[in-house]
């Protein structure tokens, strides 16, 4: 089980695997109101940032769930780094249909609602593991403004235009979920920068690396077009943000 291939080299080197910076992971953790022994499930944990530095900074304790083999290794490294393997636990598996044993006071998914098939599926799963009262967080793309054509769409990592929606309609569909949005934290352009630029760097070194990989050509393909493409398309089109949702 793991994720593509080409997302295990792209964001090898990255630690949090979206467009937020640290400060508005800390940002985020502050606007939550976190109180000590808050128990947080992170479905898509990636390489485990949150979870982590969240259990060093606001003494919570957590489980967080990923596909990939290398980010989850990353994961109870950067635990053990942090002092903090003794309060969150990582594991490699599927996040779809996950639902905890123990309910948690916060249950997220950050990028990653592909997991119940879209932004309310994935509300619904979260809802399972979440103690009453307790938060959800859903971190989703969003449309800066709408693009302009399909071609457009698929440029910016999107199927469709109507993959994503722009953020007052997004924010309306929780409305009309039965959820209230108590909290949100945006990326801006810096993170979104720091998030595909590092890419670019760890890409190169890669293929420095292994120039008679079979996978070489592929990764080769990507760096010579992604910093075109992302100030093009992405930059200009796409938004992202976590938002914080409570059942009514």
């Amino acid at each position: 089980m793991d994720i593509p291939r080409i997302f295990t080299i792209t964001e090898s080197a990255h630690r949090i695997h979206n467009p937020f910076t640290h400060e508005k992971l800390a940002t985020l953790g502050a606007a939550l109101r976190l109180e000590p022994g808050t128990r947080v499930l992170d479905l898509g944990s990636g390489s485990g940032e949150m979870l982590c530095t969240w259990a060093r900074d606001y003494q919570i304790t957590g489980v967080g769930i990923d596909m990939s083999p290398l980010f989850t290794d990353h994961a109870k490294l950067r635990a053990e780094e942090l002092g903090v393997a003794d309060r969150v636990r990582f594991i490699h598996g599927d996040a779809a249909g996950y639902v905890a044993d123990e309910k948690a006071g916060v249950a997220a998914c950050l990028g990653a609602t592909w997991i119940g098939g879209g932004v309310a599926g994935t509300i619904d799963l979260l809802a399972k593991s979440l103690c009453t009262n307790g938060i959800i967080l859903i971190g989703e793309p969003f449309w800066r403004q709408v693009p302009t054509t399909e071609d457009v769409a698929r440029e910016c990592g999107a199927g469709s235009v109507s993959d994503f929606l722009l953020l007052p309609h997004l924010l309306a569909s929780f409305n009309e979920l039965g959820y209230d949005v108590v909290e949100m934290v945006l990326a801006d352009q810096d993170g979104w920068d720091r998030y595909e630029a590092a890419k670019w760097l760890t890409m190169r070194r890669w293929l420095e690396a292994n120039p008679d990989d079979d996978f070489a050509q592929e990764v080769r393909t990507t760096l010579t077009r992604e910093p075109e493409r992302y100030a093009t398309y992405t930059r200009e089109y796409l938004g992202w943000g976590v938002f914080a949702l409570m059942a009514r």
